[in-house]
């Protein structure tokens, strides 16, 4: 048991938090003769360090999303939204938006292949809308 416990310790840590990169920006920034305990030091450390987190998980995320996107076309969510109509097309929207665990980044891809698909406007700008709130 305490191998998990670590096992998904490490995971949280070094793979999701991303602890690594901070050292190695660190320790490339020590390289150079600045210091990251000064104020200046810990500011450019950290501006690296999120630049790059920010865009490894956007990457990361945008892949996600597309290779979703690949097995599930808009042609299928025009076919699930289009058996209702009025308010309970926006209803169901934005269920489908609550339970899709996407943030953003998502909704412009989103918004594309619904509008390509044909979706009404109003349900097309409904369900994005409640996935950029996750």
């Amino acid at each position: 048991m305490e191998i998990l416990r670590l096992t998904w310790l490490f995971i949280q840590d070094q793979v999701l938090g991303m602890k690594w990169l901070n050292t190695v920006i660190g320790n490339g920034l020590s390289v150079f003769g600045l210091d990251t305990t000064s104020r200046l030091g810990g500011s450019i450390q950290f501006f690296l360090y999120d630049v790059v987190k920010i865009t490894v998980l956007l990457c990361v995320l945008i892949f996600v999303i597309s290779y979703i996107q690949s097995y599930f076309p808009p042609e299928r969510s025009k076919r699930i939204l289009g058996r209702f109509h009025g308010i309970w097309a926006n209803i169901i929207a934005a269920l489908l938006g609550t339970v899709t665990p996407f943030c953003s980044c998502s909704s412009i891809p989103l918004f594309i292949g619904f509008t390509s698909a044909g979706l009404p406007l109003g349900v097309t700008f409904f369900f994005p809308d409640f996935i950029s709130d996750g």
